[in-house]
């Protein structure tokens, strides 16, 4: 075996060389290895932090890691063969952290250290590392009795198993979707202007695509290049939906693939991948794992690890702000639907309108299109940008670095401080088949200091991915990112700083391991905030023609234009929340009809009776934020009252410093509480958050001007 790569993982893996062969026997060696080890340490007649906890951090790291590298390559370069293997061996995976979780041995050792005199000589980051050790004992099950630990054991294994294929079946219905045309469906191309008409033509007509811009037009006929193919493919992955549902004159093809894209994985497509029954038997797991463990409902158990204390206050706070924004959410939709009906000739404006109308509406109340915009953003000059500004912020450079990588276009880059590497990021921007959609940020590896054997002293360094799903570059021409897409990348490069740039040693209180899911979106919705600052996005923009940087008075009306329709976006975000939080807090819930109770309090845009949002809702039935979703808009009023600091004081570099070391480099090692509050001299206001939003109780909000 000493020749297999994921035996032998070391700073940048060879991911082009991973072969499917290979993940079998690598994790049954490293968990059988791993189990006699673990042997070894219950053996020790005195328990200490070395030959306990530091010693079982050694042992689940390495099959964590292993691990970690398949179910990457799976989300990003997924085969028949990989995810054969992934879904084969995820049982037995979960199965042997389970087990640790559950061994009451290890669990009493634990206990041991922290009533021993070793306790109080631990460091803060050692000390909140084992506490969190222990809650995530008892959370595992190690408390329960031996038939219970068993149920809990399968309920486990039974939940990642259809997380996985959750996921696996929006993917396929995600890549299994095609339209075709021909060359002389886009001769006829409408101008880019406000009444480009809303045209009624049929799918096969000549003029199908009109309206759609260049770049998205090289977008699909690169599509249909790479199957062989003349003319142009449209596809269901997020640059192929957004382009067509926001530009394409023809209502016929919106609502095509609008319905084609919210019946994915439903009982309207292939049964093969219908998530329906996994919703159902997903709630049933889980809320049965919260009744083992003593709570009433798995919001409970989720709300264990995090800041919010209760579901009612979670239900409260999501509420309100539903309140808040509802009033502007109403006034953004009259406003389109008059537009529509007056400009567009739109007089039932439709779900699968509202995108085309908001967006020619835009044009027409702030003179610019988005298209414009992206005209000025190539992507490897908005990633110098973005560099330059991280380097300002944290006195810290990426510099790129060849290394092997699952796929041609990502690209790998080593952070340095002082002349020193200091951690290391993966960027893999594109979209393309074989990659679950969307955009998150994930660990290699954390950072950690050795205290034994060979490599005692030494710091491993971070390294983190950084996945996105932007527009691929096509037709010769690099690249170009829309606001949105900037927007996005800031904000998991957020995520990534938080990884790379903590100064905790312990590796379960390192970066972003050990921060309460609802904190851990306040460095990345932060980041987010530079996207509105003209110095930044000038100093990333090149037009594509002339190399011109962004004109100030085209940024003072994206300005203008930043809380365009910000009261749907908050609704509908709210929705999301409300339906996730209400069927975790139910027994046996019936969570189409609570989704239905939720759109009818909060929605202001109520979808057709086809749509099947839920089906494909990866976030909480596949992506860790069950019960969790309302952490977006909890951490972003804690993101905006940060930003706030950076608002009110000129030195750039001072406030960032101050975020660096109170924020960022303790990671999970104090509560996040505690740390804004070192940040801001606080508690957390919600006051700026409204004021970004354009929800102050005193604001003047006219769509007239």
């Amino acid at each position: 075996m000493s020749d297999n790569i994921l035996l032998n993982l070391h700073d940048e893996p060879r991911f082009d060389a991973v072969a499917v062969a290979d993940i079998e026997p690598a994790l049954r060696t490293a968990m059988s290895e791993a189990r006699t080890r673990i042997e070894a340490i219950k053996a020790e007649e005195t328990a200490t932090w070395d030959n306990t906890v530091e010693a079982l951090t050694d042992i689940t790291e390495r099959v964590g890691r292993i691990w970690g590298v398949v179910a990457h390559l799976n989300s990003v370069a997924d085969t028949p063969e990989l995810r054969a293997a992934y879904n084969r061996l995820m049982p037995e995976v979960t199965d042997f952290f389970t087990a640790i979780g559950q061994d009451i041995v290890l669990y009493q050792r634990f206990k041991a250290i922290h009533a021993a005199p070793e306790f109080a000589r631990l460091s803060q980051a050692q000390q909140t590392k084992l506490n969190n050790d222990l809650r995530d004992f008892v959370l595992s099950g190690a408390e329960l009795a031996a038939d219970e630990q068993a149920e809990f054991a399968a309920l486990q294994s039974e939940g990642a198993q259809l997380a996985a294929q959750f996921s696996q079946n929006v993917l396929d219905a995600t890549d299994a979707f095609a339209l075709y045309f021909d060359h002389a469906a886009a001769l006829h191309a409408y101008p880019d202007s406000v009444a480009a008409p809303a045209a009624e033509t049929d799918l096969a007509a000549d003029s199908a695509l009109t309206g759609l811009p260049e770049d998205a037009l090289a977008m699909f006929a690169a599509a249909a290049a790479a199957e062989g193919r003349s003319g142009y493919k449209i596809g269901l992955q997020m640059p192929h939906y957004l382009a067509v549902v926001q530009y394409a004159h023809n209502r016929a093809l919106r609502e095509a693939v609008y319905h084609a894209y919210v019946t994915r994985a439903s009982e309207l497509g292939p049964e093969s991948w219908d998530n329906t029954g996994l919703i159902q038997r997903r709630l049933a797991i889980i809320q049965r794992e919260a009744e083992l463990l003593g709570f009433a409902h798995y919001a409970d158990l989720s709300l264990a690890t995090k800041m919010a204390a209760s579901a009612d206050e979670v239900l409260g706070f999501v509420r309100d702000l539903a309140r808040r924004a509802k009033p502007f959410a109403e006034r953004d939709l009259a406003e389109v639907r008059a537009f529509a009906a007056a400009e567009l000739g739109l007089d039932d404006l439709q779900p699968w309108d509202v995108a085309y109308a908001s967006e020619k509406l835009r044009q027409a109340k702030y003179a610019f299109s988005e298209t414009e915009v992206k005209q000025y953003f190539p992507a490897d000059h908005v990633l110098h940008g973005l560099f330059e500004l991280i380097s300002r912020l944290y006195r810290v450079n990426l510099m790129e670095k060849s290394v092997p990588v699952w796929h041609p276009d990502v690209r790998y880059f080593e952070l340095e401080q002082g002349g020193a590497v200091i951690g290391g990021v993966y960027l893999d921007l594109y979209a393309r088949e074989g990659k679950r959609s969307g955009a998150w940020m994930n660990d290699y590896r954390g950072r950690r200091r050795f205290v034994s054997g060979s490599h005692t002293g030494h710091i491993q360094t971070p390294v983190a991915y950084l996945v996105c799903n932007f527009t691929p570059p096509s037709g010769g021409k690099p690249a170009y990112l829309s606001h949105d897409e900037i927007t996005t990348l800031f904000h998991e490069m957020g995520h990534g700083l938080h990884h790379l740039l903590t100064q905790v040693d312990e590796l379960g209180v390192s970066g972003i391991n050990g921060v309460e899911w609802d904190a851990v979106e306040l460095p990345s919705q932060f980041m987010e905030n530079f996207v509105w600052q003209y110095e930044v996005l000038a100093a990333m923009s090149r037009h594509e023609h002339d190399g011109s940087t962004l004109p100030q008075a085209l940024f003072d009306k994206m300005l203008a234009a930043k809380n365009f329709q910000r009261g749907l976006f908050m609704v509908r975000q709210m929705e999301f929340a409300l339906f996730d939080m209400l069927i975790h807090t139910q027994k046996d819930a019936d969570w189409m009809q609570t989704l239905h109770d939720v759109r009818a309090e909060v929605a202001v845009i109520h979808p057709p009776a086809y749509n099947r949002f839920a089906h494909s809702f990866g976030h909480i039935f596949a992506g860790g934020y069950a019960a969790g979703y309302y952490s977006y808009a909890w951490a972003e009023v804690l993101s905006a009252d940060a930003y706030a600091a950076f608002e009110e004081e000129d030195d750039l570099a001072a406030v960032g410093k101050r975020f660096h070391r109170e924020i960022l480099a303790v990671g999970g090692s104090r509560p996040a509480a505690d740390s804004f509050h070192a940040f801001r001299g606080r508690a957390p206001q919600i006051d700026a958050l409204l004021r970004h939003s354009g929800f102050d109780e005193d604001a003047a909000y006219s769509h007239s001007k």
